[in-house]
């Protein structure tokens, strides 16, 4: 019984194992898992674009406060009042600070979203080379699959055992036939060869009389005499010339 069991589970675990290691399996599996990465890579783009747009807005804003702060410190040189243009100078000098961190970062965001477009049109030729190239193995492994079911069905053809099936049978035939022929040709020889040729002549006379009585009988030929009218005929001459 556990040997029935253990028997079971090594057929169980073999075909799962068979199952996972087969080619195909795994050759659609990874097109689909590259498939897979493009919603993700896509999405840590998006991230990267997102913050890319949040600089520039950031550094857009920082101009336009800086033109403001820029009109505003000569409007109050202008005015006479140089303490509210120094205090606007002051924010205005912090405010080119802090343009230019966002500037810093705005340009370092944007190379960041040119490589990771870079790398996504890289991965996605990729991919689409690697699924053509997947799609063509699957199709070659599925016609070798099929070339072995046919390989498999014609191995299962024994020609070999026909053939010598044909062969023996045929001849077994030429042998009874050789032996028929024999015992023809010594049943013909047992049997009166001159006793044949003697009856085949007496039919062909036979043939020839009765022709001869139909030509007679149509006046073809005129009857030929009877043997002993022949014979008076003949002695009646004799004595006519003795006298």
């Amino acid at each position: 019984m556990f040997r029935r069991f253990s028997r079971m589970l090594r057929s169980f675990f073999g075909f799962f194992i068979s199952v996972a290691e087969n080619p195909e399996l795994i050759l659609e599996q990874n097109i689909r898992d590259m498939n897979d990465q493009v919603p993700r890579m896509n999405e840590s783009i998006a991230m990267v674009k997102a913050n890319v747009t949040l600089l520039e807005r950031e550094e857009g804003k920082y101009k336009n406060d800086l033109n403001d702060l820029t009109a505003k410190v000569k409007a109050a040189i202008q005015a006479g009042r140089d303490d509210l243009a120094g205090s606007f100078a002051i924010q205005l000098e912090q405010l080119r600070g802090a343009l230019a961190r966002t500037q810093g970062q705005l340009t370092t965001a944007r190379a960041a979203f040119d490589k990771a477009s870079a790398v996504k049109r890289a991965f996605m030729l990729e991919k689409e080379r690697k699924t053509q190239e997947a799609l063509k193995a699957i199709a070659d492994y599925r016609r070798s699959q099929w070339q072995k079911k046919v390989a498999d069905v014609m191995e299962q053809f024994e020609v070999t055992g026909i053939s010598a099936t044909h062969d023996e049978m045929v001849r077994k035939i030429e042998e009874t036939t050789a032996v028929n022929e024999a015992r023809m040709e010594m049943a013909l020889g047992n049997v009166d060869q001159q006793k044949i040729k003697i009856e085949e002549e007496a039919e062909k006379l036979r043939a020839n009389e009765l022709i001869k009585q139909f030509k007679v009988e149509m006046g073809l030929i005129s009857p030929q005499p009877a043997p002993e009218l022949a014979e008076k005929t003949i002695g009646a001459r004799e004595a006519q010339k003795g006298m």
